[in-house]
């Protein structure tokens, strides 16, 4: 087990490296005044207050994601419905807001629980179809992000939107909606606490309980899940549902901590996000905040660069797609894995003799 997380962290650490080093050549090749473009990337977020605050800020919808596609990617289901769940969470969030009158505190929460409430209901849609007629999660989960896009855009124009505001936008959100900001001089909210919560809960409902093994055994081999008398069809359901609540969750607190009207006129991109996380993050809770505050710190860092230099924030794209291709290629680093294997064998085998 200890071999295999040491292959994970050296394989994930080199595709990082590797990825950094192209974006490191492809400054130099096309910028100018690749000492700055190279400043403004690597120094940039961390040189205020409000560059990390802006970090931070956009590692918690980032966190919220991954833990959603984490989960069911534990259980080998590739649901990509997280995008359409966290938009679905943002509408749902701004419907509470807008029509529903209560205090302060109580406001965001019955928010956030509705938003989590609709977002679970999209996401285990294809969970159900695919239990049911076996329909290919991938395909029916892709379909109902624009089914959430265009609800959520037919609520916004026909119902909530303000004729006063000159966009396309809802009415104010109302104060006692509102997450409280809980660093001063930066917009960071309290999402960041309830994710940090959610972060600890995931990792122990993921590796503390039964619903939780049952999870990990159907994905790493469903056979033998179905042979040992646990009901696959039902955590197929339950890690998608469970995800969608997730997903809800982070684009009602996406909402209420950071606009202070609903404008989302097309997919926020969070979801895709997510999967990028999880895949550094190896599907594990723990590891997914490393992940998401990392993309987060690039995304910053790029935007940055392109306002300070000569080089476009487009390199961030390409680090990602790097990281991604060497993460997922199954051959990258195996001859490694292998003298691993064969090193932890041949320790086992002389203490078998002896």
């Amino acid at each position: 087990m200890r071999k295999n997380l040491k292959f994970e962290v050296v394989r994930t650490s080199m595709a990082i490296l590797i990825a950094l080093a192209v974006a490191l050549i492809i400054i130099f090749l096309t910028s100018n005044e690749p000492g700055v473009a190279l400043k403004e990337f690597v120094v940039g977020p961390i040189d205020s207050l409000r560059h990390f605050g802006n970090v931070i800020e956009l590692a918690i919808p980032l966190m919220f994601t991954g833990l959603a596609v984490s989960i069911m990617f534990k259980a080998q289901q590739f649901n990509l419905g997280a995008e359409g769940g966290f938009f679905i969470g943002g509408v749902a969030a701004m419907v509470v807001a807008i029509k529903v009158s209560l205090p302060v505190v109580a406001h965001p929460l019955v928010a956030i629980l509705f938003g989590g409430i609709l977002g679970a209901i999209v996401v285990s849609i294809p969970a159900f179809m695919k239990v049911r007629w076996n329909a290919t999660e991938l395909v029916s989960s892709l379909m109902l992000n624009y089914i959430a896009l265009f609800i959520g855009a037919y609520l916004l124009n026909y119902h909530f939107r303000d004729p006063n505001s000159g966009a396309i936008a809802s009415y104010k959100i109302p104060k006692t909606a509102k997450l409280m900001v809980i660093l001063d001089g930066t917009r960071i909210h309290a999402g960041l606490i309830i994710v940090a919560v959610m972060v600890v809960l995931c990792y122990y409902f993921l590796y503390r309980t039964k619903w939780g093994y049952e999870i990990r055994i159907t994905g790493e081999n469903k056979r033998f899940a179905e042979y040992s008398g646990i009901n696959t069809a039902k955590v197929i359901i339950l890690s998608q549902v469970f995800g969608g609540f997730i997903a809800g969750m982070g684009g009602s607190i996406e909402v209420l901590g950071l606009y202070r009207r609903f404008t989302w006129q097309t997919l926020p991109g969070y979801g895709w996000d997510g999967i990028i996380v999880a895949i550094l993050a190896r599907n594990n809770p723990l590891y997914v905040p490393i992940g998401a505050i990392f993309l987060a710190y690039l995304r910053i860092g790029a935007d940055l660069m392109s306002r300070g230099s000569d080089v476009q924030s487009e390199v961030v794209a390409i680090i990602q797609g790097v990281i991604i291709v060497f993460i997922v290629a199954e051959s990258f680093l195996s001859k490694y894995k292998h003298k691993l294997v064969y090193k932890e064998a041949k320790k086992l085998s002389v203490k078998g003799v002896k």
